[in-house]
């Protein structure tokens, strides 16, 4: 007997590396839950707790042959399956409306209702489940709980304890399984879904989502189409731009956007992935470590424990991937890059300098008439730049040299200049 189901993707189509197409069948010789074999959800919301709203891709799905169940959701393992149409985030929602909706015990259906087609169940003690909407439900089964609905064709449900769940959406969902947590949503073609113990999910986006499996932890958007999602312990994910999204899974933790078409994204523990920027991007993977940018059209890359990459330039990036480093860039359509560990490369733009103290280290200024200086073993790179008789400047050169003591000082700053590496006081230019 065949499963029907939903499924996402990454933005390729890809699941767990393995590339699909619509339309197609796909088969495997087992399947097992969480172990092998093609895995979907029953429940379309339960998809969030694979996939990030706003950045991946989801599926309508068929599931034939072996069949796996989880205990912990709705999620399915089969050794067959068909790929089916795709449907975004929009119909992702309203496929988990429609599936709460018709889980609804319509016979008990009377607690407190007062539309057509509609119910209101309620079987938790000291409890209540209010539901206003047209074509909608409120369920809740928690003990000193509430599930309350207002939006039309939509649903509010709660099992969790002392907890509740409240949409107030068109054609949303708001769903809470956490103890002591409350799922909020008030954007149309919205939902928002939580399972973490003393948490909150809460979307006031249109056509947005905000997703949080993480015990005492939130998820918060306010975006236009946008997605906070966070499943880190005592973490947050907290997005207020438009297209846009911010992702955590890291525990103590924080990703945090407020940029328009922009992403902030944090995966390392007791670390923070913040952007303010239109445009951009803060990531960090890195351990008790932070990715800051507030440029618009730049990012902010760490991927080192116990390190930082800072950006406050427009069209411009900082780059770290050492331990214990700081890549920090303040200029625009600049760079500063550090790989080395327990080093730093520092650009503030055009007529700026990068430098490095640690072994082993890269300081790159690649901006016009930059320097860059670094201790013995340290590698210098520098790019020269020509104004054209429109007083427009172009990229002329780009070289490197190893500060070996000799020929390139230790210590001393270097600009290029007709693609030579040539000796500059600190403050000239």
């Amino acid at each position: 007997m065949s499963i029907k189901g939903f499924k996402g993707f990454d933005k390729d189509l890809k699941c767990r590396g393995f590339q699909y197409e619509l339309g197609k069948d796909y088969e495997e010789e087992k399947a097992k839950a969480c172990d092998c074999g093609f895995h979907f959800c029953e429940n379309p919301l339960d998809v969030f707790n694979y996939y990030a709203p706003a950045t991946s891709r989801f599926c309508e799905v068929e599931g034939d042959g072996q069949i796996s169940k989880d205990n912990d959701d709705s999620k399915v393992a089969t050794s067959k399956i068909h790929i089916g149409f795709e449907i975004g985030l929009k119909g992702l929602i309203e496929a988990g409306v429609k599936f709460i909706y018709d889980k609804v015990n319509w016979e008990n259906a009377k607690e407190s209702n007062n539309e057509d087609n509609s119910a209101a169940t309620n079987t938790g003690d000291y409890s209540a489940a209010t539901n206003t909407g047209y074509q909608s439900a409120a369920t809740n089964t928690g003990y000193q709980s509430a599930a309350t609905n207002t939006g039309n064709r939509s649903a509010a449900t709660n099992t969790g304890y002392q907890s509740a769940a409240t949409n107030t959406g068109y054609q949303s969902a708001a769903t809470n399984t956490g103890d002591y947590s409350a799922a909020t949503n008030t954007g149309d073609y919205s939902a928002a879904t939580n399972t973490g113990y003393q948490s909150a999910a809460t979307n006031t986006g249109y056509q947005s989502a905000a997703t949080n499996t993480g015990n005492r932890s939130a998820a918060t958007n306010t975006g236009y189409q946008s997605a906070a999602t966070n499943t880190g312990y005592q973490s947050a994910a907290t997005n207020t731009g438009d297209y846009s999204a911010a992702t955590n899974t890291g525990n103590r933790s924080a990703a945090t956007n407020t940029g328009d078409y922009s992403a902030a994204t944090n995966t390392g523990n007791r670390s923070a992935a913040t952007n303010t920027g239109n445009r951009s991007a803060a990531t960090n993977t890195g351990n008790r470590s932070a990715a800051t940018n507030t440029g618009d059209y730049s990012a902010a890359t760490n991927t080192g424990d116990y390190s930082a990459a800072t950006n406050t330039g427009d069209y411009s990036a900082a780059t770290n991937t050492g331990n214990r480093s700081a890549a920090t860039n303040t200029g625009n359509r600049s760079a500063a890059t550090n790989t080395g560990n327990r080093s730093a490369a520092t650009n503030t733009g055009n007529r700026s300098a990068a430098s490095v103290e640690g072994k082993e280290s890269i300081a790159c200024g690649l901006g016009i008439e930059n320097k860059a200086k670094g201790i013995l073993g340290a590698w210098l790179v520098l790019a020269e730049w020509y104004e054209d008789e429109n007083c427009d400047w172009h990229l002329k050169e780009v070289k490197s040299a190893l500060v070996d003591g000799g020929k390139i000082k230790e210590n001393t700053w270097y600009k290029l200049l007709n693609g030579e590496f040539v000796e500059v006081e600190e403050d000239e230019e």
